[in-house]
């Protein structure tokens, strides 16, 4: 594995962890860290031309065409995130001890408010358009935060459209896929329900609208980033600065009940639908612990871009096409 293999994989492991944390998604990790527009463009490849190569074995062109080690060096960094980093994350955010729950958001609101500022310095011209993308962005993401969950609807056209929503919000930084379904109205009943009871007639929609949003959405966000790059980021950024609203550290949760206003679980936990939002204590020693901590995520992403440029091959790559 040489240097650049290496920093990718890392970005992985990166997109793997923040996976666990509430409102945090891996597309917004893979646009901080630079590789967003390369995994859209990998995801899209694979299509009838893919299909064709792989059919007559030819296996190195099929290769090159999916860009295949890309996509094998950063999924193998998310599932050993998965099982090692993302672990001790998801201990720390159910530990009996809420401090440490506020202190790992602390880090992530640092990281990800450091990164507004990162993403959106690649802007190349600021103009009208540009400014109303970000505002627009920023709307929506906070909106989303604030919206009362839909009913339950398990109708077939509705489980498509969830299954697309939910793909879709994974790709697209600053949403959370679990989150919107809960805004959707279907958590409990695709998460929670048809999940545990391998209910192929809510699943199979579900996933061939989640197969659907994913080939599709990535060929859209692919030309819509190559026609109006500007816009396109300042709406990303947007979503993300608007993000922080889920992450801000110091909130109390409001959870997800059924009709008779029980709390409904999920492996005996209850889930979350939306937040309290509170100002921190600043009389607490937690609170200045949590203060470290943004400062720490915010250093973080400092040094992933300074490596970054450092560990870079002096000459760039050509774009995936």
């Amino acid at each position: 594995m040489n240097r650049t293999h290496l920093l990718l994989f890392l970005k992985g492991m990166a997109m793997g962890a923040a996976n666990v944390v509430p409102g945090v998604s891996g597309g917004t990790i893979a646009l901080i860290t630079g590789i967003f527009e390369e995994l859209i463009d990998s995801i899209k490849s694979f299509d009838l031309a893919a299909i064709r190569l792989l059919l007559r074995f030819r296996i190195r062109e099929f290769w090159a065409h999916v860009n295949g080690t890309f996509l094998i060096v950063l999924f193998a960094g998310v599932g050993v995130s998965i099982f090692s980093l993302a672990k001790l994350f998801k201990a720390l955010l159910e530990n009996e001890n809420p401090a440490y729950g506020t202190w790992l958001m602390a880090f992530f609101f640092g990281l990800i408010l450091i990164s507004v500022w990162q993403v959106g310095r690649t802007i190349g011209r600021w103009s009208p358009g540009v400014i109303v993308a970000l505002i627009v962005g920023l709307g929506a993401a906070a909106s989303i935060a604030l919206l009362t969950p839909a009913s339950e609807n398990e109708s077939l056209w509705y489980l498509l459209v969830c299954g697309v929503a939910a793909m879709c919000s994974m790709i697209l930084p600053g949403l959370s896929g679990s989150f919107v379904l809960i805004i959707m109205g279907n958590y409990k009943l695709i998460m929670l329900d048809a999940v545990s009871h391998l209910n192929l007639g809510i699943l199979l929609p579900v996933a061939l609208g989640a197969v659907l949003g994913l080939v599709v959405f990535a060929r859209v966000l692919s030309w819509v980033f190559k026609h109006y790059r500007d816009i396109t980021i300042a709406l990303m950024t947007g979503f993300i600065l608007g993000s922080l609203s889920i992450i801000w550290p110091w909130k109390n949760e409001l959870f997800l009940m059924d009709e008779a206003g029980e709390l409904l679980l999920r492996k005996g936990k209850p889930v979350i639908s939306g937040y309290e939002w509170l100002m921190p204590d600043l009389s607490s020693r937690t609170t200045w612990v949590a203060l470290l901590m943004i400062v720490l995520g915010a250093v973080l992403v400092w040094q992933i871009e300074y490596w970054g440029q450092r560990l870079a091959p002096p000459t760039a790559p050509e774009s995936h096409a």
